[in-house]
């Protein structure tokens, strides 16, 4: 389990906390190890370079939108804060957790 980990996931939610909503089929993608970096983590940055936390959104951001199939995210997990990421990394979190389950079609905002 990894406190900078759980500290790189809170920040998140807290970035987007005004725009999260649990069930959206709207979303952004944030890249974990990006939002590592920021936190001066460099070891969560290897370690979790190439994992991204979904943020549902409460209503569509402007910019280019791109419709994905949900089963995109069969292997996520959600934590209470409404963001969901792979269930490895969540494993690894010490915050406790759900499955994710995302509409069928959802609409990723590039923003």
């Amino acid at each position: 389990m990894s406190e900078n980990l759980d500290k790189i996931l809170i920040g998140i939610a807290e970035d987007f906390h005004a725009n999260i909503s649990g069930k959206s089929k709207y979303y952004l993608e944030v890249d974990i190890g990006r939002q590592a970096e920021k936190l001066g983590y460099t070891d969560e940055k290897e370690k979790y370079g190439r994992a991204f936390a979904v943020v549902p959104l409460k209503e569509p951001l402007r910019g280019l939108k791109v419709m994905i199939d949900g089963r995109t995210f069969k292997d996520y997990a959600q934590f209470a804060s409404g963001i969901a990421v792979p269930a490895y990394v969540a494993r690894e979190s010490r915050q406790p957790y759900k499955p994710y389950r995302p509409a069928d079609s959802l609409v990723l905002n590039f923003a």
